[in-house]
């Protein structure tokens, strides 16, 4: 990028340098050049187009791969289901949506056990207005060393803190709510939307940590369904109790649940079945050291039922597709600037014939030849001088219209 900068700096400062030295021909370049606007508007649109491609190209590439592989760097291993290693890595650092198998809560504790380094979990498989809802721990803030710009961390059932672009595009703060998407609409056998209490908004990351909502591990299973609150026994409705033998108690699918965490009744939240089985999306893992690493590593290879991957080394991988791509798109680049310069040069040929009689009028009125060439060239630097400012607000146009690939990703 910096090279295509410089090459087009050096360009534009001869061309500005050569009209400068000979300002007393613009006047008649300029009556030229408005002589015949849709020629030289065509002149300068090509120039501009065999410019901006190539430019905005090597500028966008360099940029999403620089920024993609600095949060791959920041995460050394990421744990999960056996499968595609690109959809688990983008899942886990972009929450890109992806439908991979999950992993239960029981792998998290072991390897949390074996000491080698710190263990997050993610549950990345729910929305909230759109946006991702990551369910993980505390550590996670730690880590990507964000911080709250108002209000607190959730380290309660149904709390949320918000990104910093989340926040802003829905108008939320500390005291307003937030409501789940729900994945199936008309499935009543499905948990309704949670209402959920918003505790805190953080600080801008330039990450796609700024579109999604933060929710403690345990607010994910009550998304699920797998935790739910309700009256107590003692206080439900003879109509809804099925069956009733000692202390255990069978009832009615009709009962409504709590959709609202909140200090009543977050004490009667509960798990039905094996809580080792509850499901995680994925396990990003921070090795103390190298060694460790590569122990962990070894270990969930060994046991051929989930995969251990490197970030960093996913993303060279998915980033190598892409410069094959961009190499074929340098070509078509190369192409379009050869096809260009024969055009201009076609352009030139054939003013310089149309315009023979006037040349030989400057030479009979005793104009030098070379004042004559100079003439010409003034006009041609004219042109490039306009087509490379015009490339230059194409590319900078681009730039601040495309969309951020990180926060969309």
């Amino acid at each position: 990028m910096s090279l295509i900068v410089a090459a087009l700096g050096v360009l534009s400062f001869g061309l500005g340098f050569w009209l400068c030295k000979n300002l007393g021909l613009m006047s008649v370049v300029w009556r030229q050049i408005s002589h015949t606007p849709f020629r030289s508007s065509v002149v300068v649109l090509c120039i501009a187009i065999s410019i901006a491609i190539p430019t905005l190209t090597t500028i966008l590439v360099d940029h999403y791969d620089s920024d993609l592989k600095a949060r791959a760097r920041t995460t050394p291993l990421i744990l999960g289901s056996k499968g595609n290693q690109i959809d688990l890595t983008l899942a886990s650092l972009y929450f890109r949506s992806a439908d991979f198998d999950t992993v239960p809560f029981s792998l998290f504790e072991r390897i949390s056990g074996w000491n080698k380094g710190v263990a997050i979990p993610m549950n990345l498989r729910f929305q909230a207005q759109g946006h991702p809802i990551c369910a993980t721990s505390p550590e996670y803030f730690e880590k990507r060393k964000l911080t709250c710009d108002q209000g607190r961390f959730p380290f309660r059932l149904g709390e949320v803190v918000l990104g910093a672009d989340m926040a802003a595009g829905l108008d939320l703060k500390p005291g307003d709510f937030l409501f789940s998407d729900q994945k199936e609409l008309y499935d009543i056998s499905k948990p309704a939307a949670l209402k959920m209490h918003v505790v805190g908004t953080l600080l801008p990351s330039n990450s796609p940590d700024d579109q999604a909502a933060f929710v403690a591990t345990g607010t994910a299973w009550i998304l699920e369904g797998l935790s739910h609150g309700h009256k107590p026994p003692q206080e439900i409705s003879e109509d809804l109790l099925l069956a009733k033998k000692g202390d255990n108690i069978t009832v009615s699918g009709a009962m409504i649940e709590y959709n609202e965490v909140t200090k009543e009744n977050a004490s009667g939240f509960h798990y039905h079945g094996d809580s080792n089985l509850l499901p995680l999306s994925s396990i990003l893992f921070f090795p103390h050291d190298t060694k460790a690493g590569v122990i962990s590593a070894a270990r969930i290879k060994s046991g051929k039922l989930y995969q251990m991957v490197k970030p960093i080394a996913v993303v060279d991988e998915l980033m190598a597709k892409v410069f094959q791509v961009k190499a074929f798109l340098d070509l078509v680049s190369v192409l379009l600037a050869i096809s260009t310069s024969f055009l201009i040069g076609l352009v030139c040929v054939l003013t310089a014939r149309m315009r023979q009689r006037e040349t030989d009028t400057l030479k009979q009125i005793g104009i030098a030849k070379g004042r004559i060439a100079a003439l010409l060239l003034t006009e041609i630097g004219t042109l490039l001088i306009s087509g490379i400012a015009l490339a230059g607000l194409l590319v900078a146009g681009s730039w601040f219209l495309l969309p951020n690939l990180i926060q969309t990703l």
